[in-house]
């Protein structure tokens, strides 16, 4: 099976770790990427994968083969890079067929890879070109065509729409993602950007410091993250973070924070915390604009409204602390600039260890 499996997996420069034995599996034909920060090994580990660098320790089987030892080109892998790499002196079809040139494929082997190929990424009105005559789109499209038309066991991305616009950006998302279920390779993404690691994966690993912080489907992550870090991470506008200290409340625990209380759902780990600091962790999605007199009405201050079409973010302080609420426009947009406060559903509140940002077992899961 054309998986992927990472067992302890360090990576060291000398004394200076930068991945700290990782253990991952990617299944066949799974779409899996790797999401973090700048500088949290989410690279480096691809670049191991690949063969690019070299494994200090742990074990790596791409099909159920070791591959520690096995060179790059011997791996059944097509690395996509962030800038393309494409041949300058070749046209488009000349640098689609490279790699099949350098097996020694037929002429017409290769002739009728490069039309395949071509015609699925609609590049074929550009096979005489060259890559200076290209939009960076296009660009980006030739470089996948180079990987495809090697039929890999895997895929590996790295960061490959970094360097295009904005609008660009989310139309080759799209055709990544129909790229793949079409191909049904497995496939691993590395990005920094968690909007293209939400709408693309089938599975998000999130890196942190050379660690995986937590696994799952995006949706899985968005709502039930395991860590401040994570939650924070996740999301934009990304989750609010609330400081506050918990206390016993009359049916279930509630937080203070600020002279005010949210309550909170009825967890035993949260009864058995009362007076300890926590940090409540709350999406701007699920935060609902409340006029005086409803209940358990939190009030905030607000700073400035950011209109986005059908939606707005409300930019308020809460404890002096920035709190974003994210809301409709239609039919309301102009009392926006008049909202002091708000509700929220106690079971879309998620608490964390204000210590060690951890959050408390038990949580309602919520799907």
């Amino acid at each position: 099976m054309p998986g992927v499996r990472l067992e302890g997996i360090v990576k060291a420069y000398g004394a200076l770790r930068v991945v700290h034995g990782i253990d991952l599996e990617v299944n066949e034909k799974e779409f899996v990427v790797l999401v973090g920060p700048s500088g949290c090994g989410k690279s480096t580990t691809l670049r191991m994968i690949a063969g690019l660098e070299e494994i200090t320790e742990g074990d790596l089987a791409i099909d159920g083969r070791h591959m520690n030892r096995i060179a790059p080109k011997d791996r059944d892998v097509a690395m996509v890079f962030q800038n393309y790499a494409l041949y300058p002196h070749l046209n488009v079809a000349g640098n689609i067929a490279f790699g099949l040139r350098i097996r020694g494929e037929s002429k017409a082997a290769i002739a009728a890879a490069v039309e395949e190929v071509s015609g699925i990424l609609g590049l074929k009105d550009y096979l005489q070109r060259r890559p200076a005559e290209l939009s960076g789109g296009q660009r980006q499209r030739v470089a996948m065509g180079r990987a495809i038309v090697r039929r890999p066991k895997v895929f590996l991305f790295d960061e490959p729409l970094s360097n295009l616009d904005a609008k660009l950006r989310t139309q080759m998302r799209a055709e990544i993602r129909r790229l793949h279920n079409r191909l049904g390779v497995t496939s691993i993404y590395v990005t920094h950007d968690q909007v293209e690691a939400m709408t693309l994966a089938d599975r998000i690993v999130v890196m942190n410091n050379g660690h995986i912080e937590q696994t799952g489907a995006p949706m899985e992550l968005f709502l039930n993250p395991v860590n401040t870090f994570v939650a924070g991470f996740l999301g934009s506008p990304p989750m609010n973070m609330v400081k506050a200290r918990l206390a016993a409340g009359a049916t279930a625990p509630v937080a203070e924070f600020g002279g005010q209380t949210l309550p909170l759902a009825p967890l035993e780990a949260l009864r058995d915390s009362v007076g300890r600091e926590v940090i409540l962790g709350i999406r701007p999605e699920f935060v609902s604009v409340a006029g005086d007199g409803a209940e358990h009405r939190i009030t905030v201050d607000l700073d400035l409204v950011e209109t986005l079409g059908s939606e707005a973010l409300l930019h308020t302080r809460l404890d002096e602390e920035p709190f974003v609420i994210r809301t409709g426009t239609v039919g309301h947009a102009e009392g926006l600039h008049d909202v002091t406060g708000f509700t929220v559903a106690p079971e879309m509140i998620r608490v964390f260890d204000a210590e060690t940002g951890t959050a408390f077992p038990g949580q309602v899961h919520v799907s």
